[in-house]
């Protein structure tokens, strides 16, 4: 079973940056691809980013594409979601999770981490 603590959230001001991290126990992390989703609210959970288990692809929603990064190393376990250029309506509960084909998640959810962006 693989657990996942997403970490980095916070409250910014409209066109600043936040470094999200997803840090997943076992040993099979890098076995996977993992996705970042966020849920704002009264809103449905909707995929951001997913990166291919070895980092070598990587697939954006349109949303972020040219603000958000997602990268991942291996070697700590750790998943992470570089955020520029942020927008108020990037505010949402932040999670990761590993995902399958169509970058559709799988197993369990962590608690999330919240972020916020003032205007």
């Amino acid at each position: 079973q693989v657990q996942l603590v997403e970490s980095g959230g916070g409250l910014v001001q409209a066109g600043g940056s936040l470094r999200l991290s997803c840090a997943a126990s076992g040993r099979t992390f890098s076995s996977y691809a993992m996705g970042w989703f966020r849920q704002a609210p009264g809103k449905e959970r909707e995929f951001v980013a997913g990166v291919s288990w070895s980092g070598g692809m990587s697939y954006y929603a349109d949303s972020v594409k040219g603000r958000f990064t997602i990268s991942r190393d291996n070697a700590k376990n750790t998943l992470y979601l570089q955020m520029n250029s942020l927008k108020p309506e990037d505010t949402a509960v932040y999670y990761c999770n590993r995902v399958g084909s169509s970058w559709s998640p799988f197993g369990s959810w962590g608690q999330g981490t919240q972020v916020t962006v003032s205007s």
